[in-house]
């Protein structure tokens, strides 16, 4: 017998609100499902008003291991699928489990508050309140810039990537491109394709990860190689982009001051060929400015008309702030349930150094196998409550992240994919979603 009449709310359509749709569809538990867009896909629809797509934008990890469970991505899709195939991607997954027809479209949420009794209730952008036993906020991590403030007075033009769409933007012009994390160098290398002349700044030294290895993506080359400790990786990995890249102070570029895996992956190629041929130039961090020269902490300076800034993002969760804490990072039991709040759950907040899709499956199976066995009342459910108050696990796989604000919570994907993985078993629960229950015919209808 189910505790409560109310369903639960899952506000978000992108890639995080579908998986949970999906996994609370697979168990039949009422939802209601509210997106303020007019169609699903959150980033990754690049006409998402506020979506940090650009037209240069592929997958950072290969299309063999991002699928969700049960609905590979297509073979005939790039080994690094462009922006426009991972959309018809997510909807045609929407469309062959049901849940499109299901989603409330052009419906904001204004807030969420918890009530006495337990529930919760959801204010829309129009006014209207609905009350609903559980809330999954599945509104992404990417949609808030981070944007720090130049140092001294730059009198050209200073903006967020958030708003980049095209290379187009910047023919004519003589750009800055600060930050390299995978955005950073996409759109650098757009950069030294279109623009003047092009820097790229950044502040340490990265490892980069070429997306191919012996002619296979990297990450099926890890996935599919032996299991090695963390630390052995490390060397002999490392190892071997010391042989692909070289010396990176040839480059101009700084060496890493970390050892790799201990910051996220910048998953490119491009951006050291384009270093190599000259196209883009290297300087380090940002001293000052003044008028249209900026001064780098190596004492060197150039002229720019624009100031691209790839510093990343902040995971506020306007709908629901004083609940989620931290604007940087929430704290999260396992990324998804929250500590203090029975019935508040995220998904799409996660920071870690593998493809995302396929941890959103479980984090959503998992949520959805909780709410289930809440409701009909049985006990693994009240052992996992005391695990969501108590447990604190430790997910960095031995690595020692570098102490940035991106790396606050930041876990190991294989460490996590485990931990989950025992918990599920544990619990009796799935860890990804079943193939829909007829082969839709709109498998075949998502873009080459």
């Amino acid at each position: 017998m189910e505790k409560t009449q109310y369903d639960t709310c899952v506000i978000g359509a992108g890639p995080a609100g579908l998986a949970v749709a999906r996994a609370l569809a697979e168990r039949n538990l009422p939802y209601t499902h509210l997106e303020r867009h007019t169609g699903p896909g959150g980033i990754w629809d690049i006409d998402n008003p506020g979506s940090p797509m650009y037209e240069s934008a592929h997958f950072i990890s290969s299309r063999t291991l991002s699928g969700y469970g049960g609905w590979p991505m297509p073979d005939h899709f790039a080994d690094y699928p462009p922006h426009r195939q991972i959309l018809s991607y997510l909807r045609s997954f929407a469309d062959a489990y049901g849940l499109t027809d299901r989603i409330e479209f052009g419906v904001g949420v204004e807030g969420v508050e918890k009530n006495a009794d337990g529930t919760w209730t959801v204010t829309r952008a129009d006014g209207q309140q609905s009350l609903h036993g559980e809330v999954v906020v599945c509104t992404g991590a990417q949609w808030h810039p981070n944007l720090p403030e130049m140092p001294g007075d730059f009198t050209g033009e200073v903006r967020h990537t958030v708003g980049f769409r095209s290379a187009e933007e910047l023919r004519g012009k003589r750009v800055l491109v600060v930050g390299a994390g995978n955005s950073g160098c996409d759109i650098a290398c757009d950069a030294a394709r279109s623009a003047d002349h092009a820097v790229i700044s950044m502040r340490r030294g990265y490892w980069f990860i070429p997306k191919h290895l012996f002619g296979r993506p990297v990450d099926t080359i890890a996935a599919g190689g032996p299991k090695l400790p963390m630390w052995l990786e490390q060397r002999v990995f490392g190892a071997l982009l010391r042989i692909v890249n070289g010396d990176p102070r040839r480059l101009g570029l700084q060496k890493p001051d970390h050892r790799l895996f201990e910051t996220h992956p910048a998953v490119n190629s491009m951006l050291i060929h384009h270093l190599q041929h000259g196209d883009i130039t290297a300087k380090p961090g940002i001293a000052r400015a003044e008028g249209s020269t900026v001064y780098f902490t190596d004492g060197t300076s150039d002229d720019f008309d624009l100031v691209l800034m790839a510093t990343g993002y902040l995971h506020k969760v306007p709908v629901a702030q004083k609940y989620f804490g931290d604007e940087q990072h929430p704290d999260l039991y396992l990324s998804s349930f929250s500590r203090e709040h029975q019935g508040l759950f995220g998904v799409g907040f996660i920071e870690t150094n593998s493809g995302a899709y396929q941890l959103f499956d479980t984090q959503a199976q998992l949520i959805a196998g909780y709410v289930h066995d809440s409701r009909q009342g049985l006990p693994n459910a009240e052992r996992f409550a005391q695990m969501i108050r108590n447990d604190r696990p430790d997910l960095t796989g031995g690595l020692k992240f570098v102490a940035s604000p991106r790396h606050t919570g930041y876990v190991d994907s294989a460490t996590i994919v485990k931990h989950l993985g025992r918990i599920a078993a544990r619990m009796g629960w799935r860890t990804e979603g079943q193939p829909p229950p007829v082969k839709s015919s709109r498998r075949a209808e998502v873009v080459s």
